[in-house]
């Protein structure tokens, strides 16, 4: 038979074991699943379970212990709660789990252990063990059994034997409590037998000498054991008697040579459990450092699973605890494993079919590094971490319950005895824990500490000891739902289960209300106790409503809290919340009168309405709550009154018809008080016609057809009660009528749509509707409005198809002659709306259409005009409506556009409208001049000329816009105009809008040069003329406009500026100098512009014929300006002269410029000081424009010697290759031994031999050499390199600056000679061009900066000549605050 792997692994070759005896171990037959395969077991083990497992021993008197409470670190998330006004909600699912665990110290047998210690020297304690009795094993080799009353019953072994064999290292007692194995540091296993204390068996050869013993354990199996040795080996121990001889036979079960085992743990089933069928396997779950094993010992040895975790920390250590767990009526064990941080669970069971299956659960994650692992019930894991505090985790839920700190304890550890294994094991303390039917032993140096559950009752006691109330509360709710977490002593029927917990939260409540009065505050703020009191009532409210005790709220609390009068108060605003969302819907009388009057004293009226609608009111006094009401305006609640506490829906009218009746009749402006009044009444009528009752909810069944007959007769009363003489008939409807039309006409369009099966409620639709037509025709009261919205509720109702109202037409004609009276020019915009509602509702058929048309002419009604003519399709005439219609002119435009332009009209149609609008062009632009325009140049292009022949005023704005809508806005559909069309423009802009003509001509190409320049002329437009002229090729006479232009406003200043002395108006003439000098100065830019832009295609004699004529029209006027007062008219005519210069000398040689100065009267005469601003300035302009060409050569060849530097370096520095083998052939050039090969190398780091490149064709021959780009690069890139010009991504990483040529060598250097020589035949070929531009761009030299300042330096002894010319008050130019040299700002750095 073939051996699996699995199978190897367990069987030594030291072994005992027949090899045959072992059966191949088959997936098949184990069906063992995926990982997080289904099916799985999760959703059942989540499912609520029966806390009470039949199979759990749960006896904690076995032991006389002395309770004390653990300091626990409870998960407890308050139930928080508020008042009303400060409203808290209590969680009712908030995670309060409160103290879970209750912690016992077992004094006796601590004390003992302590006295064994000095008193016979038994050494500290190293293990234990509990049974029936409890076992203590020590570190000089004794066991100390105690019994359940924590006497030393027996004391095992002698010092002296534990000083041959060691520590007591390991400890186990079998199923019925007979035997107890001692293993041994020094690995001797002792038996004893509990009964007598008598040495059964001393075993020494059952594993390996030397190796202490880490776990030993008893199996299910009276006569089996395993043990666990340091070595990291399993044993299994079969204990035989034969010829009264006690013998023992080993075999091994997992060689420590195979993996290291240091965890075992043997399936226990309890007596009840004996039966199952998982135990006959006897399993024995084992963990290594990287895995975990499941066997089966009986009836043959069988791997059942192998379970790999992965790599955790090493200093973490292997942890097993199984345990059976119940879910859907079967039990089978789950095993639980841990390492690090997280515990995994494989539930293992036994199908129908006998097939085995082991599934993994959902796995566990905490963040802390665990040391012990143990099931204190089927849901509940108690985990110590390593800092030796418990915690508490339910496993379904995967909730933290408690956190206990047990460093009290002192615990023992065992990690002496694993140093031997790979297993670090600094907090090993396998022996230090042990648990037995729902208790958990914890062995401290010291002490023995022993863990239970604390059950239901006492979890909540405990809460209650420390006075946490609302804690307290918080987890019997939770059991009383059944969402608590190890959950012990209760039914597992849940009505028995509530009926129990109910009765327990009673009490705490009772003790609650005594505890929040004697509490509270005796002394202090008012605030304060409010507040007291707001913190705990609701709270009890709250469980009342819960538990649906409101008996105990109103009979038993509320009494108690009565003699208190904040809490009182505080009770019964705490109350609203509830009355409102309907969760206390009864109050019993004491309470509700308590209630009412408390809201009333303290004037919280809309609490009292909000509360009376929700609630049931039989029990009160309803003509007291009705007043009450009606003294505060509770209408809502007044009428909720009558309808529910009498059945009377007609009552409330009657108050609500008296109170805003009166105001109506008299015609006087109702108050806020009247319109909510009129309001909730217009609301409540509807509420009943409908069916539903008011504020909220809905009529009985029975009572709808009586309350609609009610309300109806009640509004068709002829007269009210106790009327007086001169009421008008059917007050009621006449009120709500003159209250509010629409909304009266509305409520009742909306009953109208229920009666269509209803005979007697069709009688009284018509019975309305003839008390409506009687009550508003007849009645010179109601206003235009009011009527239209009669008869167009009336048309509504007449044009449905299953109408059965009958109406007079007349009245129909009667109302039309009213809306349409041409002499009552009041309400004209209402009357026509009204009449145009009514129209469309339907009520035109009502009307003959002649009559109505005339009618709505004669009373300027366009918009009805428009609606009949539409529907007759008369769209031509419907301009003419627009047209009249002074309010609605604007829209025109958009109406003609969409009749010519939209689908859905006939082609006769829409020339009719055409046709029209043409008619009424002139009526159009003078609506909207700029609309006019766009609607020609869409719809009528063709008659553009004829349009603009035909107009008279306003042909500016129109051709304007239709030009530039259709020129600039929209060029792709261009409106094609003549030239005579674009002149008759200009010369309209000419006439009325001069400063827009010069930007037109600029814009626009399709006008006539000549006749523009005639235009323009004719009407003196000088810019527009020299634009014209300029265009023309005409410079000169451009010029000649344009001076003459300029000499015009020089004279005017000069004018001006000589008459400034005079003293009338002089700020006036001031302000016109300085008016006239910005003209003079914009003239000035203009013609210079025009000198500037001529000047290139020009020889010097035609210059000078330009710029001359100007410079001297300059200066002539200054000879006008003399004296002081001009001083400031001739200092800016100057400044302008220099501007002019400035601008020539680019133009004309300074020689010619000076000597025409000279020659000039103003400059000619006098001293050289008149004139030394003016060559001075020519000076400094030469000056400044010299040093900005050196200053700029300077830089450009810093930049140059720079770059060119830099390229030459990384031309010729060394390169690194960053392989040794070629990228193409992959051999290393170092060990190729044939022939001496030419290696090439690029600057991105790749090597290849000459003849591999040469081979790919990735070198384009140049006039010199080869050049060559790298293979690999290139190929990156997505082309191959043959594919590109040799010029092309000089930038890219691939590229090499030099191909380096390198002879292979066989001791790998290359000679120095040859070096030279490939440095001096560097040369730039077309990449290396391109490279050296890319260069250039780059800027890491000195600062611009730093140039300048060594120019300084520098050349500051050059330039005393001309280019630094020394006069009176200045020095060098470098040294002048004005001087500026204009650089740009230097070139980004690129990386």
């Amino acid at each position: 038979m073939a051996e699996s792997p699995d199978s190897r692994s367990l069987v030594s070759a030291s072994s005992q074991l027949n090899l045959m005896e072992i059966e191949a171990i088959d997936d098949k037959e184990f069906d063992i699943p995926q990982v997080d395969t289904p099916p799985t077991l999760e959703s059942i083990l989540n499912e609520p379970e029966d806390e009470d497992e039949p199979f759990i021993l749960e006896d904690t008197c076995i032991l006389n212990t002395e309770n004390i409470d653990a300091h626990s670190c409870e998960t407890s998330s308050l139930s928080v709660y508020v008042h009303l006004r400060r409203r808290k909600a209590v969680e009712t699912n908030a995670t309060v789990h409160g103290s879970v665990l209750r912690r016992n110290v077992l004094k006796g047998i601590s004390a003992q252990m302590v006295s064994a210690a000095d008193k016979v020297d038994a050494g500290l304690p190293t293990a234990i063990t509990v049974s029936n009795v409890i076992a203590v094993g020590t570190s000089h080799g004794l066991a100390l059994v105690f019994d359940q009353n924590q006497a030393l019953r027996l004391c095992l072994g002698t010092t002296a034997t534990g000083a041959e064999y060691g520590a007591v290292s390991a400890l186990s007692i079998n199923h019925d409590c007979t035997r107890l194995l001692c293993g041994f540091a020094k690995g001797q296993i002792t038996m004893w037998d509990l009964a007598n204390g008598k040495l059964l068996r001393t075993m020494t050869d059952t594993h390996p000498p030397g190796t202490a013993i880490l776990h030993v354990k008893f199996t299910d199996h009276p006569a089996l054991a395993v043990c666990n040795d340091s070595g990291g080996s399993v044993f299994e121990l079969s204990f035989r008697r034969v010829m009264g001889m006690r013998t023992c036979e080993s075999r091994c079960l997992f060689s420590g040579s195979k993996g290291e085992v240091c965890c075992v743990e043997p399936l226990h089933a309890g007596p009840e459990l004996k039966d199952h069928p998982i135990t006959h396997y006897s399993l024995l779950a084992m963990a290594s450092l990287t895995k975990i094993l499941l066997i089966g010992l009986k009836p043959s040895l069988k791997v059942w699973m192998t379970f790999p975790y992965g790599k955790t920390d090493p200093a973490s250590v292997p942890l097993l605890a199984w345990q059976f767990v119940a879910a859907q009526k079967t039990i089978n064990p789950i095993l639980a494993f841990c390492r690090g941080n997280t515990i995994h669970f494989l539930l293992v069971k036994k199908d129908e079919s006998g097939t085995i299956h082991v599934i993994k659960q959902r796995q566990l994650q905490l963040n802390c590094d665990f040391i012990s692992l143990s099931w204190i019930n089927p849901r509940t894991l108690v985990l110590m971490v390593s800092t030796e505090k418990l915690r508490v985790v339910d496993r379904p839920s995967q909730e933290e319950l408690e956190t206990v700190d047990m460093a009290e304890l002192q615990l023992v550890y065992n990690s002496s005895h694993f140093k031997s294994l790979a297993l670090v094991g600094e907090k090993t303390c396998y022996q230090s824990v042990c648990s037995y039917a729902g208790q958990i032993m914890y062995l401290g140096t010291k002490s023995v500490h022993i863990m239970t559950l604390r059950n239901w009752r006492e979890r909540v006691d405990h809460l209650l000891k420390q006075e946490k109330f609302m804690e307290a509360l918080s987890l019997a709710w939770s059991f009383q739902e059944g969402t608590a977490k190890a959950v012990l002593g209760l039914f597992a029927e849940p009505a028995k289960r509530k009926g129990v917990v109910a009765e327990k939260m009673v009490e705490i409540l009772l003790q609650y209300v005594d505890r929040s009065l004697k509490k509270c505050p005796e002394q202090g703020k008012i605030q304060v106790m409010e507040q007291h009191f707001q913190d705990m009532v609701p709270i009890m409210v709250d469980y009342c409503l819960l538990l649906q005790r409101t008996d105990l709220l109103f009979n038993q609390i509320y009494p108690r809290l009565v003699e208190n009068s904040v809490a009182r108060g505080v009770f019964l605003e705490s109350l609203e919340p509830y009355i409102l969302s309907e969760r206390i819907g009864c109050l019993t009388a004491p309470v509700m009168r308590d209630l009412l009057s408390y809201f009333q004293e303290n004037g919280m009226m809309d609490s009292v309405e909000g509360c009376l609608v929700h609630m049931d009111i039989t029990n009160l006094d309803i003509q007291q709550v009705v007043q009450m009401c009606w003294d505060n305006q509770l209408y809502d609640a007044m009428v909720y009154v009558f309808n529910s506490g009498m059945n009377d829906y007609i009552s409330p009218m009657e108050k609500l018809f008296q109170a805003i009746g009166p105001p109506l009749r008299e015609g006087k402006p109702l108050t806020d008080e009247h319109v909510v009044m009129g309001n909730k009444l217009l609301v409540y009528i509807s509420c009943c016609l409908a069916g539903r009752a008011y504020p909220l909810g809905d009529i009985p069944e029975d009572l709808v057809p009586q309350v609609k007959n009610q309300v109806f007769e009640f509004l068709i009363r002829l007269h009210s009660v106790e009327a007086a003489q001169e009421e008008e008939v059917y007050p009621y409807i006449r009120t709500l009528l003159h209250f509010d039309t629409r909304e009266f006409l509305n409520v009742l369009a909306l009953t109208f749509e229920d009666f269509k099966n209803d005979k007697q409620a069709l009688e009284y639709q018509q019975r309305i509707v003839d008390i409506l037509l009687k009550v508003m025709v007849d009645n010179s009261d109601f206003t235009p409005s009011q009527v239209g919205c009669l008869f167009t509720f009336l048309a509504r109702q007449l044009a449905k198809p299953d109408n059965t109202l009958f109406v007079n037409r007349k009245l129909f004609d009667q109302v039309l002659e009213f809306l349409c009276s041409p002499d009552d020019d009041s309400r004209h915009t209402e009357r026509q709306q009204v009449l145009l509602e009514l129209l469309q509702v339907g009520g035109v058929v009502q009307f003959d259409e002649g009559h109505l048309l005339d009618l709505a002419e004669k009373a300027e009604f366009y918009q009805i005009c428009e609606f009949m003519y539409d529907r007759k399709h008369l769209y031509d005439k419907i301009v003419d409506c627009y047209l009249k219609d002074p309010l609605r002119k604007e829209e025109l435009f958009n109406y003609i556009h969409n009749i010519l332009s939209m689908p859905g009209y006939s082609s006769e149609e829409k020339q009719l409208v055409w046709v029209k609008a043409l008619q009424h062009i002139k009526d159009l632009v003078s609506i909207n001049s700029a609309k006019t325009a766009e609607l020609v140049a869409v719809h009528f292009a063709d008659k553009v000329q004829s349009v603009i022949t035909s107009l008279q005023v306003c042909r500016i704005a129109v051709c304007q816009r239709s030009l530039s809508v259709d020129l600039i806005l929209n060029p792709q559909t261009v409106l094609k105009l003549g030239p005579d069309l674009h002149e008759l423009l200009v010369d309209l802009l000419c006439q009325f809008s001069p400063q827009q003509v010069t930007a037109f001509l600029k814009t626009s190409q399709d006008y006539r040069l000549e006749d523009a320049v005639q235009i323009t002329e004719k009407h003196k437009l000088h810019e527009a003329t020299a634009y014209l002229l300029e265009k023309k090729g005409d410079v000169q006479g451009a010029f000649e406009v344009l001076l003459q232009t300029l000499k015009g406003k020089l004279h005017k200043l000069a004018l001006e500026g000589s008459e400034a002395d005079k003293p009338d108006g002089e700020e006036e003439t001031g302000d016109e100098v300085a008016s006239l000098l910005q003209r003079v100065e914009e003239a000035l830019h203009d013609i210079i512009a025009l000198c500037q832009r001529s000047s290139h295609g020009l020889n010097q004699q035609q210059r000078e014929a330009l710029w001359f004529p100007l410079l001297e029209a300059m200066m002539s006027p200054q000879k006008l300006l003399k004296g002081a007062d001009t001083k400031h008219t001739s200092e800016a005519l100057k400044e302008l002269t220099m501007k002019v210069l400035n601008s020539m000398s680019s133009f004309i040689a300074p020689p010619a410029i000076i000597q025409r100065i000279l020659k000039d009267p103003v400059y000619g005469k006098g001293k050289l000081a008149e004139i030394q601003g003016l060559i001075l300035g020519m000076l400094e302009t030469f000056n400044y424009e010299q040093t900005l060409l050196e200053t700029t050569t300077n830089l450009l060849n810093s930049d140059l010697h720079w770059s060119l530097s830099h390229l030459r370096k990384a031309v010729s520095r060394g390169l690194h290759p960053r392989q040794d083998h070629c990228n193409i052939c992959l051999q290393q050039y170092k060990r190729r031994q044939e022939s001496e090969e030419e290696i090439i190398i690029f600057s991105c780091g790749h090597l290849y031999h000459c003849q591999c490149l040469q081979r790919k064709e990735v070198g384009v021959l140049s006039e010199r050499q080869y050049s060559w780009s790298c293979y690999k690069c290139t190929s990156n890139q997505g082309s191959r390199p043959v594919d590109r010009p040799s010029t092309e991504s000089s930038r890219s990483h691939s590229a090499s600056l030099a191909q380096t040529k390198v002879m292979s060598a066989h001791c790998g250097i290359v000679a120095e000679a040859h070096g030279r020589k490939m440095l001096t035949e560097a040369t730039l070929d077309a990449q290396q061009t391109q490279a050296w531009d890319h260069f250039r761009t780059l800027y890491r030299g000195p600062s611009r900066l730093a140039v300048l300042t060594e120019l300084t330096h520098s050349h500051g002894n050059e330039r005393a000549g001309l280019s630094n010319p020394v006069h009176p008050g200045t020095g060098s130019i470098y040294h002048s605050e004005n001087f500026q040299l204009k650089l740009s700002p230097p070139p980004l750095v690129e990386e």
